[in-house]
């Protein structure tokens, strides 16, 4: 019998990206959303493209997909967040390949960035392998809020097929999210009782800017790679002052 696929979305205020994720998966059999509280428009769109709409409160980015996982029937799940698109290359490979997966568990494909009005393929943004289609019962999210990733219980092979993601709508957005991400990092940080160390904070921005910009070929994607480095290195810089702000003696 051909495999069920399931598709499952998690989401919060996304009245603007809901509506193209679930058509680029009109064509699995499920679609799942789980939704954590919107105040926009997204419930109403989302009713109109899902098979089901569930409502679960925040509980971190993590717990949050794994319940979604939970909630799918078919026999492969593939995990999308609301700002991500599934190709027609990307369906026409799921579905061969959950046809005769052989030992597979789970699927990689690549992760491509459209941002600052191009598609990024350097500076660590592409290939981007993600783990994104998993076997149901043989897959969980892992890793460390907010920077999950999904792992297969099992043997994973890579699809030469790309996931579109539409990451961030501008250089003000992206700021804004990473600022999120790095009060979410510290929050961890300050759990674990981690110290402020100032030759970390001094070194690992400039060197993640060397990173991306150099290492990785970011500069070959003209002035956009150029602000995708300055803006990875910010994000380091601003985890080390928040931690520092957080462990500073009192005045």
């Amino acid at each position: 019998m051909k495999p069920r696929i399931s598709a499952t979305v998690i989401c919060k205020n996304e009245e603007h990206n809901i509506e193209p994720c679930l058509r680029s998966v009109a064509w699995c059999d499920e679609i799942v959303v789980v939704d954590s509280g919107s105040t926009d428009r997204t419930l109403e769109i989302a009713k109109r493209f899902a098979s089901r709409v569930i409502s679960n409160p925040w509980p971190g980015y993590i717990a949050q997909k794994n319940f979604a996982l939970d909630q799918a029937t078919g026999d492969w799940i593939l995990s999308l967040d609301a700002d991500e698109r599934c190709t027609p290359e990307l369906r026409e490979a799921v579905e061969r390949v959950c046809a005769d997966p052989g030992d597979a568990a789970g699927f990689e494909v690549r992760r491509l960035v459209w941002y600052l009005g191009r598609w990024i393929r350097h500076g660590g943004w592409h290939p981007d392998w993600r783990v994104r289609i998993v076997r149901r019962g043989r897959g969980r999210w892992a890793g460390t809020d907010p920077h999950d990733k999904l792992v297969a219980e099992g043997p994973v092979r890579r699809l030469p097929a790309d996931l579109h993601h539409f990451t961030y709508r501008d250089f003000g957005h992206q700021i804004r999210i990473l600022n999120h991400f790095s009060d979410v990092v510290v929050e961890g940080w300050a759990r674990e009782s981690r110290p402020f160390r100032l030759l970390m904070a001094a070194l690992h921005p400039p060197v993640k800017f060397l990173e991306c910009y150099v290492w990785k070929l970011g500069i070959l994607d003209g002035f956009a790679g150029f602000a995708i480095a300055a803006a990875s290195a910010f994000y380091v810089f601003a985890k080390y002052v928040k931690l520092w702000e957080r462990t500073r003696p009192p005045a």
